[in-house]
């Protein structure tokens, strides 16, 4: 007799939008996945990724029992050899070369398993190290920077209210490929669309015509890493103009005197000098923003990931501010999730510069260093060098600047432990890898993103299917693993419990429990009798009451950006002619460098080709199709290159997340895949020197038809 055809609904963890999806199943086998109707956020919309957590589950590839390296093979051991060993390492490693000779580093996706973020704090306090790295340096860094300066809490970043804005100016951002970023905003398409049905208008500034910018109102190119430019002439010519209107927060603005001062240099006529749009048009910009009800601005990758990556993000909360922007209906909100509610008092503010980077003196925020200065700390023999290292859900050879600094970094290490399914460029190099349970097995609360999302909802997501007998989730290998350690250096440790009950502990003192006196009186028991999710209402002006600065005033400039501003000012425009400026590119069916591996999301037409513009190839004797070879100051690559006016003039795009095709990876379908690691050609060095984020737009670089002998990298 056939199995029962079961219906199950949960939210996709593959990216921000987290889209509700109807799964249905029979026995261990998938039969459907759709995007789930009744979802408050989602609406029913589903990209092509959420049908890929099918493939993530049956992937031969996925590791489902810890490996341990012998030679060049693997062979399965059992989890208590497996934590054994692991304790027995670190443990020798620490007592000959110091506590903090272990690292850490954290990949994307633990952002995605709320086992990671609730029980990852067990194995750190166990290894008892102060040198941790994230991919929080390779993304979103300026925002939270931002964010603890300004308003006092790392994670109090104000999203834009896109269903009730009427002019949104998207400034590095593509959110119909990344379904928002930064902003948790599934069905981008209706709700950008919407904007325009009810009369208004949205803009996108990009060196790249991307696929927002095919449907936008306008679309302006702009050449990379100068944004700054751009967005200080905004402000300047918002106190020039008299268009300032602080509205509501004008009591709380510290500083205010100062942004005007200091934005006196940066006018229209520069920015046009460095950024190529026209001063009038910058002029327009900001008029508009002014005098626009329920305009916001909205700025993402292309604005982080470059030599002035927080002096961006800043600049964009001072646009919303002196236009009336912030906290209102429309402009940039603050969300009010169930669970994580930021108001003063809470844990987790952050903290900047307490300690640097021991070789090039980069600051530490939160507790974590740079990730560019992870490779140089490995490589850079004595006191404090890296000798170890533990990687959750991370890919830095391929996700990290100078990929190939990394590669030999990770080569040399005394020992290596990876949690991962999978053995890919990085955690080929690992001497053990412990791999948690898939998506479709382990329940699930969006912790990161329902506090980014443009509308506030809750939702638990059940497992669709029980593990396989001794399979492990994430939060039962970092209390194993942690125990063993401690145990090892003698020390008490107390494992946590489940990572639901920790979340129903919060949402039990959160704005929408009985403790608050909210008629809801939520609970994680009442959250699951809801298996579509809880509308809890749109996003609502709060932030006065929620700033978490030690006087409850906004700061609206400190001295690190006072010296940024000063740098913006004395930076000389480039003269190499020959260099192009090279930047990433985002497709809706790829996340990093972790969705190579399911057919369904690579396949069709192959995309992950050098993209340059028709005049800049001619200007190079190269043809449309040709092989060509990049070059930057710390690597080269061979690639084919496509002639494209996408692009602007001067700009050449490469997707992140390919390189797959090398000895030692056990990715079947992806090492399939032709393209190069874009990170072999970005460089460490190449950073935003106000917080340590790497600059992975606006990377110099020559291109040589292969043929040619050009400069050698």
């Amino acid at each position: 007799m056939p199995a029962e055809i079961k219906t199950h609904y949960r939210a996709c963890n593959l990216c921000e939008a987290i889209c509700g999806l109807e799964i249905k199943t029979q026995g261990d086998q998938v039969l459907s996945i759709k995007g789930d109707k009744n979802d408050p956020l989602s609406r029913g919309y589903l990209c092509p990724k959420g049908t890929a957590m099918e493939d993530i589950y049956t992937d031969p590839d996925r590791l489902r029992q810890p490996v341990k390296r012998v030679g060049d093979t693997w062979l399965p051991i059992s989890w208590d050899e497996a934590f054994a060993t692991v304790a027995e390492k670190i443990v020798a490693v620490q007592q000959q070369h110091g506590a903090d000779s272990v690292a850490f580093y954290a990949g994307n996706p633990n952002v995605h398993n709320y086992g990671s973020m609730t029980h990852a704090s067990v194995l750190r306090k166990a290894v008892q190290s102060k040198t941790h790295f994230s991919a929080t340096s390779l993304d979103q860094l300026p925002h939270h920077l931002t964010s603890f300066t300004m308003y006092g809490h790392q994670s109090l970043i104000p999203v834009p209210d896109i269903d009730h804005t009427n002019y949104m100016l998207i400034i590095g951002g593509n959110p119909l490929a990344s379904n928002g970023s930064i902003m948790t905003v599934p069905d981008v398409p209706k709700r950008l669309k919407a904007i325009q049905q009810r009369g208004g208008r949205f803009i996108v500034i990009d060196p790249r015509r991307s696929e927002t910018a095919e449907i936008a109102d306008q679309h302006l190119f702009i050449r990379p890493g100068n944004d700054a430019y751009l967005l200080m002439a905004m402000i300047h010519t918002l106190f020039a103009e008299n268009l300032v209107n602080t509205g509501h927060l004008s009591h709380l603005l510290v500083g205010l005197d100062d942004v005007r001062s200091l934005s006196q240099p940066f006018t229209p006529e520069l920015a046009e000098q460095r950024t190529g749009i026209a001063a009038d048009q910058v002029r327009q910009l900001a008029r508009d923003m002014a005098t626009i009800d329920g305009a916001v601005c909205y700025g993402r990758m292309g604005v982080s990931v470059q030599v002035f990556g927080t002096l961006c993000q800043w600049a964009i909360q001072i646009i919303n501010i002196l236009t009336h922007s912030l906290d209102v209906r429309g402009g940039l909100m603050l969300t009010s999730p169930a669970f994580g509610y930021v108001k003063p008092g809470e844990s987790g503010a952050g903290h900047f510069a307490a300690f640097h980077s021991r070789i090039s003196g980069l600051p530490e925020f939160a507790g974590e260093l740079p990730s560019t200065v992870m490779a140089e700390e490995m490589l850079t023999e004595g006191e404090g060098q890296i000798r170890a290292l533990i990687t959750t859900a991370g890919n830095p050879v391929l996700s990290a600047p100078n990929g190939q600094q990394m590669d030999e970094a990770l080569s040399g290490l005394d020992f290596m432990v990876c949690l991962d399914f999978y053995i890919n460029e990085t955690t080929q190099h690992a001497d053990i890898i412990l791999p948690p349970t898939s998506a479709l097995e382990h329940d699930h609360y969006d912790l990161a993103f329902h506090r980014l999302a443009v509308h506030n909802t809750a939702r638990f997501n059940e497992p669709v299917f029980q593990p396989a007998p001794g399979a492990l989730h994430d939060w039962e290998i970092f209390n194993g693993l942690g125990l063993a350690i401690a145990a090892r250096k003698g020390i008490e440790l107390k494992p946590l419990p489940s990572p639901d009950k920790l979340i129903d502990m919060g949402i039990q003192r959160g704005p929408y429990s009985a403790a608050a006196g909210h008629p809801l009186a939520l609970t994680l028991d009442k959250i699951k009798q809801h298996p579509h999710g809880i509308d809890i209402g749109r996003l609502e002006p709060s932030l006065p009451e929620r700033i978490c600065t030690h006087d409850g005033q906004i700061q609206l400039l400190a001295d690190y950006l006072r010296q940024d501003i000063a740098r913006l000012e004395n930076t000389p425009a480039a003269t190499d002619k020959d260099e192009l400026l090279l930047i990433g590119r985002r497709h809706i069916r790829s996340n990093n460098s972790w969705m190579h591996n399911a057919h369904r999301l690579v396949k069709g037409k192959p995309r992950w080709q050098l993209l340059m513009h028709p005049d800049d190839l001619a200007a190079r004797n190269l043809t449309h199709e040709s092989q060509v070879r990049i070059e930057s100051r710390v690597g080269s690559v061979q690639t084919q290159v496509l002639a494209s006016d996408e692009v602007m003039r001067g700009v050449v795009s490469l997707p992140h997340g390919w390189g797959h095709k090398r000895k030692g990876v056990s990715l079947s379908i992806a090492t399939e895949q032709d393209g190069v690691s874009c990170n072999d050609l970005t460089d460490n060095k190449l950073i935003d020197q106000a917080s340590g984020n790497a600059a992975l737009n606006g990377v110099p670089v020559k291109i040589y038809p292969v043929q040619a002998r050009g400069a050698q990298a």
